[in-house]
């Protein structure tokens, strides 16, 4: 059943322009990102010749690429989640879709996997371009493996957040703005952290993010990741649950 909100949410999303707009954006910086990174090791080349274990294409091109697209993702999030419950509920439609014989576990499911999907388009375009580098050099197949892992968890976590926030409001921009403001919040959080409550920074996204990026995949992270995407859909569940108890 959970296919069934799927592919409607699908035919929502790719028959406006927003999605192939925001696809075009994306795929143009990263590529230009990925292209100067390329510039770079090519001009530094010599250098590296000299050194005993001089770091590859992996390193210098394809970690910065990556770190970058998780910061592009967190800023686009808002703008495909926001419409999801909030634009069902101002267009008095959100009472209709929890009341038909679907269970709320397959609504919330099918429209968190629509974002995944657009997500999903982002991830292997971007792996591909990557991959292509193992034509001209030998690639560290692994770091790449743990980046695109990396790079589907901070998205689920930032989709699933964001679909929260839209549950909670008939007002997209309104959704946008709280996502946008509360992935800031976890992203600088890092930043803002001190020696004294250095325990914050285990609350950031993209810290976690980093552990990936650098080819570790780390036990907790993965933990956190699952425990993060877990209790916001199971949240967006309870909220429509509770609405559709009182009416």
């Amino acid at each position: 059943m959970t296919g069934i909100i799927l592919k409607k949410e699908l035919h929502m999303l790719f028959v406006s322009p927003l999605a192939w707009i925001l696809l075009t954006i994306i795929q143009v910086i990263l590529t230009w990102t990925f292209l100067g990174r390329l510039d770079v090791f090519l001009e530094i080349q010599p250098q590296l010749l000299q050194i005993a274990n001089p770091p590859g294409f992996t390193e210098i091109v394809i970690t910065p690429v990556f770190a970058l697209a998780a910061i592009v993702l967190l800023m686009i999030t808002p703008l495909l989640s926001m419409r999801l419950l909030a634009e069902e509920r101002r267009n008095h439609t959100l009472t209709l879709l929890i009341s038909a014989p679907l269970s709320l576990a397959d609504i919330v499911l099918g429209k968190f996997f629509s974002v995944m999907v657009f997500f999903g388009m982002v991830i292997v375009l971007l792996s591909t371009l990557s991959a292509t580098l193992a034509l001209g050099g030998t690639l560290d197949w692994g770091v790449l493996f743990s980046n695109v892992l990396g790079l589907l968890f901070v998205a689920a976590s930032f989709s699933a957040l964001g679909l929260y926030l839209s549950s909670l409001t008939s007002q997209p921009v309104i959704a946008a703005l709280g996502t946008m403001g509360i992935l800031l919040a976890l992203w600088v959080i890092d930043l803002a952290a001190g020696n004294t409550n250095a325990w914050l920074r285990d609350l950031s996204l993209l810290r976690h993010f980093e552990r990936f990026n650098q080819g570790v995949i780390d036990t907790f992270s993965v933990v956190y990741f699952i425990l993060f995407i877990a209790t916001f859909l199971i949240l967006t569940i309870r909220h429509l649950d509770a609405e559709r108890l009182h009416g």
